[in-house]
């Protein structure tokens, strides 16, 4: 073939690229997908927050024990009884029914039958000291309000 005959640089054509990918789902099914996806993503916030918010005083409680005396730890305690229960369930409830209602609302704290006695008792001991003051904390962070 001829020099001549060849064809030139400039006659040729360049490659066609394809155009470029879409982000954007190509197809309805996508579509549903996402908006599926970002429901389920909005509800588990929403029910994060919910419990977020239910927990507002046991954060609070927590707060207050760390600096609290005996008489003290003994009305954060029975306030927060009253914060998680009726009250006509709780405000009457002293000594031995206390301690009984300690033990029974929080089975995971494993409060055994002497803490709950002493804890029940707090409001006439002298002192707070580290061992009743970490079952209380137990008690606050770990009472089942539904029980």
């Amino acid at each position: 073939m001829s020099p001549s005959a060849m064809p030139s640089r400039e006659a040729m054509h360049g490659l066609i690229e394809p155009p470029p990918v879409s982000f954007w789902p190509a197809t309805p099914a996508w579509l549903i997908l996402l908006l599926l996806a970002l429901l389920l993503i909005a509800w588990l916030a929403l029910r994060a927050l919910r419990a977020w918010r239910r927990g507002a005083y046991r954060r609070e409680a927590l707060r207050i024990l760390e600096t609290a005396g005996s008489t003290d730890a003994a009305a954060i305690l029975k306030r927060v009884a009253l914060a998680a229960w009726p009250r006509s369930r709780v405000a009457a409830l002293s000594g031995a029914e206390w301690a009984a209602f300690l033990q029974r609302t929080a089975p995971r704290a494993a409060l055994d039958p002497v803490m709950a006695g002493r804890l029940a008792q707090a409001a006439y001991a002298t002192e707070l000291d580290p061992p009743m003051r970490d079952a209380a904390a137990r008690w606050i962070r770990r009472h089942d309000p539904r029980l």
